[in-house]
């Protein structure tokens, strides 16, 4: 369908659209035309990716001066559903204009369709009739493999019809697009970017288990300091032949007009020889569309190095948005345990020793990287690390810091490690007082807790600016092309950059001392929190930086609650209803078992024999009726593992496998997506399958149990937040006093958002 929405030219690859899609699009668009921030709910299933961009890739084409879309997403899974639903936007836009020049009047993917431009609010109204006619309309998603439901005969019998969709039957097109002028017909360029785990294509790193030895593996071939060995002497060290070829290729590295998943990203690099990662890093600046985790724009020291050329034309778009305030707030939260301590000494031995090295045998790289140092931290480049050897950024810095040249107190690296193990010892002192006989929990603010630490180690507060960046300088002198063996010297320095910068002023964080937080019984685990309290801290430059930022969720109300969370003033802010015209959903509340004893996961009660049994023999029984997938989702981890232990000696599991195949989320990723795809194949199969999940993972946040996935999904308990935590406290008294959002009305949003989060996963028939 191609329509006018108040004088933009919307190019939507459905033949119908709902009543609540038309109005989200008019929100999206008042918000690109004023220049403002908007906040918009739509329940999910109802087409939010598809209108989002239908609208936004349509109004780029109209205003060519509009910049880049950059569309952040929390998985893999969803960035793969976006990158198919924009191939197909842009495919139908590419065919629709190509017809147009044509002068041809069938377009579209039927060749009963009009050329001419249709009147959105007539289509808006049509299919609101069609949809009441119509009682085989199954599904409000034309995100899925279907559009809407055609309109059905006037006649009293009805016969169904076939839903009529544009998706080809091998997927939308994607990879290079050569027909015509390029992707979209304008020449479009749409990229994703990941990990080195998700984009690495290099046979034996490819063969690494986790995250951190891949981007270690990858480092020790692509550094810039491993190059120039090779250079010198060929042979002596390994490097990647992908990185060589695309290094040697220059500027001739550059990607065609196309829409690239990871999949696609990876098999053009193969088959060029280039790396498909560091390719698309050099690709992003003349990318039209960016798709990406949300750490890539709210983490600063991710961001620093993926999004920092991003024109302020740019609009950012912040999908499944409900957890956007938690995201924020990890992002510049660090702890800091006993055993990370300990690490952090061992680290700092063997930067000296390698220090001592380096000054016997090549003192000129140490004298080069001081004189650096003088200059400050904008001269001397360190901000501005190539690619292939940014494996560290500078943290959250004001302006003035950046323009500073390091104090000389942390220049020379011999005086910066002492610097450093003064600040490991006197954290080790903490903790050895919270974790003792007259310790407990101890709370501070983070000007209390700098003033202790300046009196027992005499330093200065100055220095503790720099200290993030000083270590960033120094592994990169010493040549440190492992870095995941300083992750824990690196959370300290980042724990006291972060301290002494957010010192001042109204305390933004907490420092939270806790003697013990293990969960196994007699072991001792203290720790300290540097717990950040203000979400807004990490997404305010997004808002002063880009004149458009979309905040959009299934999940948001009361969207009143944002712009108090956040700290801005959204130009729009609608929250819009799903246009049902039959039963959607049939919930229903259980409070007793088949044998009448009252059910509940409260703390008192989970433990129960008579809780656990009915538990399980109510989704045995669910299970043995309900077809193909069935999701349920627990209230924790150790509760989840805890009542499979008891189904397991009660014989419930061997029950339940007679029925589906069971499949458990963990909370290691790789294991978990495994799980995923074999829950899938069961239930494609026509087996059946019953996943196994916590109400906070991974798989509650980015999944979509969708159609034969999701048939029915069951809560085990109501997951309320651990109204405990001296953290959730800290975080409750500061939305109290400064925002004046009550502990009650905050902590049941928390659960209402996480329930309808769960729930609006699946859909069913």
């Amino acid at each position: 369908m191609r329509f006018d929405l108040d004088g933009l030219d919307v190019f939507f690859p459905y033949d119908r659209i709902y009543l609540e899609q038309h109005q989200y699009m008019r929100a999206l668009k008042q918000t690109l035309d004023g220049g403002g921030h908007c906040l918009l709910e739509m329940p999910t299933g109802t087409g939010k990716t598809v209108c989002l961009l239908s609208l936004i890739t349509s109004y780029q084409f109209a205003n060519p001066g509009a910049g880049k879309l950059v569309y952040c997403t929390r998985t893999v899974p969803e960035m793969n559903s976006v990158m198919e639903e924009l191939a197909t936007v842009l495919a139908y836009r590419a065919e629709q204009l190509g017809l147009q020049d044509g002068n041809d009047n069938d377009v579209g993917n039927g060749a009963d369709d009009d050329v001419q431009m249709v009147d959105i609010e007539d289509v808006a109204g049509k299919s609101t009739r069609s949809n009441t006619e119509d009682e085989n309309d199954t599904g409000k998603s034309n995100e899925a493999d279907t559009a809407a439901a055609g309109s059905t005969s006037s006649n009293s019998r009805r016969k169904k019809k076939r839903r009529r969709v544009y998706r080809r039957k091998d997927g939308p097109p994607m990879g290079p697009i050569s027909d015509g002028k390029g992707a979209g017909g304008s020449g479009c360029l749409a990229l994703c970017l990941s990990s080195r785990r998700n984009m690495c294509v290099h046979e034996r790193v490819m063969k690494e288990a986790d995250r951190e030895a891949v981007d270690a593996a990858c480092r020790s071939m692509t550094a810039t300091w491993v190059l120039d060995m090779a250079k010198k002497n060929p042979g002596s060290i390994e490097t990647c032949p992908y990185y060589d070829a695309f290094h040697s290729a220059g500027e001739a590295t550059t990607l065609p007009s196309g829409v690239y998943d990871l999949e696609e990203l990876k098999k053009w690099g193969k088959e060029r020889g280039w790396c498909p990662y560091y390719l698309t890093r050099q690709a992003i600046n003349h990318a039209n569309i960016l798709v990406f985790n949300y750490q890539y724009m709210l983490d600063p020291k991710v961001a620093k190095m993926v999004s920092k050329e991003l024109e302020a034309e740019s609009i950012i778009v912040f999908d499944e948005a409900h957890n956007i305030d938690s995201v924020c707030i990890e992002a510049l939260s660090v702890t800091v345990n006993e055993r990370g301590l300990e690490q952090a000494t061992r680290s700092l031995g063997r930067l000296s020793s390698e220090v001592s090295r380096i000054k016997a045998s090549d003192n000129q790289r140490l004298q080069a990287e001081y004189q650096n140092l003088v200059n400050g931290l904008v001269d001397q480049g360190l901000l501005e690390a190539p690619a292939n050897d940014a494996g560290l950024a500078g943290n959250v810095l004001n302006a003035d810091v950046l323009n500073e040249a390091v104090p000389g107190n942390i220049r020379r690296a011999e005086h910066f490690i002492a610097f450093m193990k003064k600040i490991v010892e006197h954290l080790k002192s903490r903790l050895r007082t919270v974790a003792g006989p007259n310790g407990g929990v101890q709370s501070e603010t983070p000007l209390a807790f700098l003033h202790r630490m300046m009196n027992g180690t005499s330093l200065e507060a100055k220095p503790l600016k720099f200290a993030y960046s000083r270590l960033t300088s120094l592994l990169r002198t010493l040549q440190v092309s492992n870095l995941d063996d300083f992750n824990a010297l690196t959370d300290i320095a980042d724990f006291v950059t972060l301290l002494s910068t957010y010192s001042e002023g109204v305390a933004r964080f907490a420092i939270i001392m806790e003697p013990n937080i293990s969960s196994i019984p007699g072991a001792s685990d203290p720790v300290i929190q540097l717990a950040c309290l203000d979400a807004s801290l990490a997404i305010a430059p997004l808002f002063k930086r880009f004149g458009s930022v979309v905040i959009t969720s299934g999940t948001l109300s009361p969207i009143d609650l944002y712009p108090k969370l956040l700290q801005f003033e959204p130009r729009v802010s609608e929250s819009l209803q799903m246009s049902t015209f039959r039963p959607c959903i049939r919930p229903l509340v259980v409070t007793r078992g088949s044998d009448q004893l009252a059910v509940s996961t409260k703390f008192d009660d989970r433990g129960d024999l008579g809780v656990v049994r009915n538990y399980g023999a109510m989704l045995v029984e669910l299970c043995s009726s309900i077809p193909d997938g069935v999701v349920a989702f627990f209230t924790s981890y150790s509760y989840m593992e805890s009542i499979i232990g008891e189904w397991d000696g009660m014989g419930i599991l061997r029950q339940l496998t007679k029925h589906k195949l069971v499949f458990i989320e963990t909370k290691d990723v790789v294991e978990t997506t495994l799980a995923l795809d074999n829950y899938r194949r069961a239930c494609d199969s026509g087996r059946g399958a019953v996943f196994l999940s916590v109400a906070r993972g991974k798989v509650s946040e980015g999944i979509n149990f969708d159609r034969h996935y999701g048939r029915a999904v069951i809560m085990f308990g109501v997951p309320f937040q651990y109204t405990l935590s001296h953290v959730l406290r800290a975080r409750l008294e500061y939305l109290q006093t400064h925002y004046q959002i009550r502990e009650r009305e905050y902590s049941v949003w928390m659960t209402e958002r996480l329930v309808l989060a769960v729930v609006s996963r699946y859909s069913s028939y």
